[in-house]
């Protein structure tokens, strides 16, 4: 019975406790403000936590920050109140309805941002809560969060399956760009993707291929040197290395980097970090005096107060990068300069940090110096008071009126997707988040300083940079010049200006510095990658002959068409040099005049013999053949002119069927004379009566028979594949030749076959009447003609062969011209010397004489 009364009075108490209890401490606000609508804010007063390690036999203590104030998050944090406190004074905008703030530090911690986060979503919070059940609206309609993307993507992801909507300022990662993750983030800074290209773009802009690159190791660092790494690529640049710093790195990570960057052939820094995390960096490349480096840097630091305010210029001095749009907001310098710690109690201890005086009373006040409270932020000079760079801060002025368009929308139904369940506009009361979610998405609005402001289906404003030099002004100190913009909504190619304003490179030079692994190819020249490397690192290969390249770092070369070559440079192609054996050139006068010659000492010796035709030396070998002879022979020594000059259509026909028959003619009749000889002595043999069968006709038919089957064979040929002018373009890379193509080789060496088939007959014919007894037998000198027409087209066909060009035509005439002097001189000059210097043997009885012959 006892215990049944136990248990009824222990049910009877637990039952008069509250359904719903707060687990944990509660979490204060830095800042607040009580309203119709409340907005709630997370900053970074605070750079770090507490090292504090759990020993996990007591509760935890709470998270607490340590380190310097950011006066920057103080900046932002002000002028969020500033633009809320601007729109509670207009009656344009929210009208009869009061906004209010929330605002939380979450030193650079993203469990204390996410703990801000799910505060704001509950309330402050008591030790416990007298509802009956744990479900309720947001406290906060929407969240103005964070500086860094790591914190902000936290704060996003928990709070998103509330349909909060979130919108930051400075967190820039591209992730936050996916709708399927994050649905309920915004933000007001442009995404890492279009900077990450944009500064991609300006590394090529200036001509540099080789860079180094360093990175944050968190995901606004890691995410946009990804972008930038895969556009690089895309645009011909090289990371030689790719370094991450963060600010809890040990001493001995920050070394290593140094030294790497030491170590380096490039001369560019591509710097994709936070200005806390580049200050460590800094720190030690001041430390062992590493300078002439060329910075770029990204938004996050390139713009920064505090950072320029070091002594950093030693480092980055003439640093480029790209920052958001610079602006004037009226009337916040007034309010930052006249805010109090009595009006807004979380100022107390910014307060005393910029005035070096405590606002506590303590009893013992020789230990600091008491505030006196009639400090007046305007005699100071820090980034708090700073308002020449409201480049983050317009941000945080944008995100506020972004929420309050949007609030304003839903209250006075501006579209037709206002009116929800109950076909009624919302008020007041019952406004939930998800509500401005819905009218977030379209909000379009136009500032005071005339800047519009929108957000596309990722929720991104549109991407416009300023392009900002680091620069000292004449005292000394370090100004942020605009040197161009980039602009992501304009045509592709366009997007990127550059202004007609001097830059300043790394040590203070006014030319921009080269960073490359391999020096531009020049024109006449192809890029080879070397061996291990990145494409970056290459070697200049010259053309080879026939091949140009006509542009800086070709990587082919291209070849010249078949009738071109490539000129010196080998970087354009020229005409090929056209080549034929020419009247005009030595060679082609020398080869004319000796067949000229030819011809006239042919018609000279025919006249000579035809002077003398009645004696006894011209009579004894047969005259009609001699004359025959004669006259072919000069034909022989007039084809070869129909070798030199261009090659036409004609000339080509003419020329070896000239040269075919003219020859065969030739040898018919010395083939011809040689038989008569031997017939002659055979029939003064008893009963020998041979040379009736080879008298006068019978020559005439042998000599036509043999020229008649030459004849035939011509015939063939230019009737079936008749020889044709040619430009040969394979042989030579330099030069076109100018030839006859042969058209059918087999018939133009049955030409030559026939030709040779002649002159062996007539070589072993003349070779058997060598001896026959005469004074004066015509065989011997015969034999010996026909011995070098033999010797003469039999080194033709070798030296034809391997004759280059114009010399292929100079070896056949000159083999033409060897050989018809070689018949002229041996068959016809002794005999013209008898008959003009010694008559006395041109007799009858000196013919017929018994005298034994010589041998050859």
């Amino acid at each position: 019975m006892l215990t049944l009364l136990l248990v009824l009075t222990a049910l009877l108490t637990r039952a008069e406790e509250p359904v719903c209890r707060l687990q944990g401490r509660p979490e204060l606000p830095l800042f607040s403000k009580d309203g119709d609508i409340v907005i709630g804010g997370i900053f970074s007063f605070h750079n770090n936590l507490i090292d504090d390690k759990p020993v996990f036999n007591v509760v935890p203590k709470p998270l607490k920050c340590k380190g310097s104030l950011n006066l920057v998050e103080y900046q932002f944090a002000v002028t969020m109140i500033f633009a809320i406190e601007e729109i509670n004074n207009r009656t344009d905008i929210l009208p009869g309805v009061s906004l209010g703030y929330t605002i939380y530090d979450a030193c650079g911690s993203i469990q204390l941002a996410i703990r801000a986060a799910l505060a704001l979503i509950n309330g402050p919070g008591k030790d416990t809560f007298s509802d009956k059940s744990c479900t309720k609206s947001s406290t906060a309609h929407a969240i103005i969060a964070q500086s860094g993307s790591s914190p902000t993507i936290g704060v996003a992801t928990a709070v998103g399956p509330f349909h909060i909507p979130v919108i930051s300022h400075f967190a820039t990662c591209s992730c936050l760009s996916n709708k399927n993750e994050y649905p309920s983030f915004f933000r007001t800074i442009p995404s890492d993707y279009y900077q990450s290209r944009a500064l991609a773009q300006l590394v090529k802009h200036f001509g540099w291929t080789w860079v180094g690159t360093i990175r944050s190791d968190n995901d606004y660092g890691n995410s946009g040197m990804a972008t930038f790494v895969k556009a690089a690529r895309q645009e011909g640049v090289c990371i030689e290395y790719s370094e991450a710093i963060y600010r809890t790195y040990p001493r001995e990570k920050i070394v290593k980097t140094v030294d790497t960057i030491k170590k380096s052939s490039s001369k560019v820094i591509v710097a994709f970090t936070s200005f806390i995390d580049l200050e460590f960096l800094l720190k030690e490349l001041l430390l062992q005096n590493v300078t002439g480096l060329q910075w770029i840097g990204s938004e996050s630091w390139i713009t920064n107060r505090n950072l320029a305010s070091k002594g950093s210029y030693i480092v980055l001095g003439g640093a480029v990068g790209f920052s958001i749009r610079n602006a004037v907001i009226t009337g916040l310098k007034e309010f930052l300069l006249n805010i109090r710690p009595s009006d807004t109690p979380g100022l107390k201890e910014f307060w005393e940090t910029v005035f070096s005086c405590t606002l506590t009373n303590t009893e013992n006040t020789t230990l600091s110096i008491q505030c006196t409270g009639s400090e007046h932020l305007g005699e100071v000079k820090n980034q708090y008071t700073d308002v020449s760079e409201l480049r983050i801060t317009n941000n945080v002025y944008k995100a506020v009126y972004a929420a309050a368009y949007s609030l304003h929308n839903l209250f006075t139904c501006k579209s037709d997707k206002g009116s929800f369940a109950n076909k009624t506009c919302e008020n007041r009361t019952t406004t939930e988040p998800w509500q401005v979610l819905h009218y977030l998405k379209t909000v379009n609005f136009t500032t005071k300083n005339g800047e519009s402001v929108y957000f596309d289906d990722n929720g991104d404003p549109t991407a416009k940079y300023e392009l900002v030099n680091w620069q000292l002004t004449k005292e000394g100190k370090t100004q942020f010049v605009t040197i161009g913009i980039y602009d992501a909504s304009l045509p592709q190619g366009k997007q990127f200006v550059m202004n007609n304003i001097r830059i300043v490179w790394a040590d203070d030079q006014d030319r921009v510095p080269k960073s490359v692994c391999s020096e531009s190819c020049p024109p006449g020249t192809r890029k080879a990658v070397q061996k291990g490397k990145p494409v970056c690192c290459f070697d200049c290969i010259p053309c080879a002959e026939g091949e140009i390249s006509n542009q800086t770092d070709s990587i082919d070369c291209v070849k010249c068409s078949l009738e071109h070559r490539s000129n010196e440079q080998k970087d354009g192609c020229i005409l090929k040099d056209i080549e034929f054996l020419s009247f005009a050139e030595i060679m082609g006068i020398l080869l004319a005049i000796f067949s000229l010659i030819g011809a006239c000492l042919t018609a000279a010796i025919a006249i000579v013999f035809f002077l003398y035709r009645d004696t006894p030396i011209v009579r004894a070998n047969n005259s009609e053949l001699s004359f025959l002879l004669l006259f072919s022979l000069a034909l022989c020594f007039l084809c070869a002119l129909t070798f030199i000059g261009q090659p036409s259509e004609w000339s080509c026909m003419l020329r070896h069927t000239a040269f075919g028959i003219t020859f065969v003619l030739c040898i018919s009749c010395v083939l011809g004379k040689t038989i008569v000889v031997l017939m002659a002595f055979r029939s003064t043999l008893p009963g020998n009566n041979m040379m009736k069968w080879f008298g006068p006709a019978q020559q005439r038919l042998s000599v036509f028979a043999f020229t008649f089957i030459q004849a035939l064979i011509c015939t063939l040929w230019l009737t079936l594949s008749p020889p044709f002018p040619n430009k040969n373009i394979r042989s030579y890379k330099d030069r076109i030749i100018l030839e006859c193509d042969l058209g059918s080789a087999a018939a133009f060496y049955a030409v030559l076959g026939y030709i040779g088939f002649l002159a062996a007959m007539c070589f072993v014919l003349a070779f058997l009447a060598r001896k026959l007894p005469d004074n004066f037998n015509e065989a011997k000198y015969i034999t010996f003609s026909m011995l070098i027409f033999c010797a003469v087209w039999i080194t033709f066909i070798p030296a034809y062969i391997s004759s280059p060009g114009k010399y292929t035509v100079a070896v056949e005439i000159f083999a033409i011209l060897s050989s018809s002097f070689g018949l002229l001189f041996c068959i016809f000059v002794p005999k013209c010397y008898i008959i003009l210097l010694k008559p006395e043997k041109n007799t009858k009885k000196h013919l017929m004489g018994k005298m034994p012959s010589k041998s050859l």
